[in-house]
């Protein structure tokens, strides 16, 4: 307590820690108390940290802005600092970042980036900054239907996790290669897979990522027209969301049970999922600001403004702006992302 060295970076690992557990609201708070410190040079270094990690916990809460708030300040002290390693970090963070959101063309060109950076500097570094890359290129592999890419990634990615006992990159390994086998229509190799995966996404913690093997395993027994063991699975899902925060695969959960519902013709469920559905929307605020259509529904171009509000790239041009339509803010420079 004496030391504000010693005591930023114990709060960073509690604020990661809790990040890895999904106790997204207690790593803001811890990370908030990092950044509100009057530490020395050696604590303000670790800024970028603190920030990389606020970032995750907010996608995590699927709070998008606040998220690509966090990692341009992460970038930005990574590029004064000449910081690779965390430059390497957030651009695989913004790869998820924009696979949630469905922009997959920044989806691939983030982790590339990432991979760009360990190739030129990572000499010296851990095997599993390649190994993190490789990861988030091959599920924006997998999302563009390059299926082999996705997979040669991703054995790359497994490889070098069993090699170094990274059981929570493994994890993620295994979630992925389940989701290459289902986009395969092949669910008799997907469910061996995703069962590897829960197995030690329970044993770390990994709440999230259990969600995201249930809403997977619920869209196998949907290309089976297996139904009502779909709804059990997304179920599941839903309930270990809520407990979360994670609002993004909640609103995943409706739409895929509307679906369901539409299929059996069940329709006071149906609009029940609907109205539901609709109210994620609202509360996610996954809209253009110009045009008032949908973010994240489908694969589309997206533009950040420096107020990290985003819209359609297409909107941009089309109706060109001199400051953000949202917040009022002069539009003077594009940020890193």
């Amino acid at each position: 307590m004496e030391d504000p060295d010693y005591l930023t970076e114990g709060y960073l690992n509690l604020a990661r820690s809790n990040e890895k557990l999904c106790e997204f609201q207690k790593t803001v708070s811890y990370c908030e108390t990092c950044l509100n410190m009057q530490g020395t040079t050696v604590s303000l270094q670790l800024n970028g940290q603190v920030c990389l990690s606020m970032g995750n916990a907010y996608l995590g809460l699927s709070v998008f802005q606040k998220a690509l708030v966090s990692y341009e300040k992460a970038l930005r002290y990574a590029h004064n600092n000449d910081d690779k390693m965390l430059e390497c970090r957030v651009c695989c963070s913004l790869g998820n970042f924009y696979i949630q959101l469905k922009d997959y063309e920044k989806a691939l060109f983030f982790p590339c980036k990432a991979a760009e950076l360990v190739n030129d500097y990572g000499k010296g570094w851990s095997l599993k900054y390649r190994a993190m890359s490789q990861y988030h290129m091959s599920v924006a592999y997998r999302k563009l239907m390059r299926l082999a890419d996705a997979m040669e990634c991703c054995e790359e990615s497994m490889k070098i996790a069993l090699q170094h006992g990274d059981r929570p990159l493994q994890a993620l390994c295994l979630l992925n290669f389940a989701d290459i086998h289902r986009c395969q229509k092949d669910v008799d190799k997907a469910f061996p897979r995703y069962e590897s995966s829960m197995c030690i996404m329970s044993e770390i913690g990994n709440r999230l990522g259990q969600a995201s093997i249930y809403v997977g395993v619920g869209k196998c027994w949907i290309l089976q027209k297996e139904y009502d063991k779909a709804l059990d699975s997304l179920q599941r899902a839903h309930d270990l969301a809520e407990a979360i925060g994670n609002k993004l695969c909640i609103l995943k959960v409706h739409s895929l049970c509307e679906g369901i519902y539409r299929c059996k013709e069940q329709q006071d469920e149906l609009r029940e999922q609907v109205v539901k559905f609709l109210q994620c929307v609202e509360e996610l605020e996954l809209y253009c600001g110009m045009c008032g259509e949908s973010i994240g529904e489908k694969n589309q171009q997206l533009q950040a403004l420096p107020c990290s509000h985003i819209f359609h790239l297409k909107c941009l041009q089309t109706n060109g702006t001199k400051g953000c339509p949202k917040c009022h803010r002069s539009s003077v420079k594009l940020g890193f992302v």
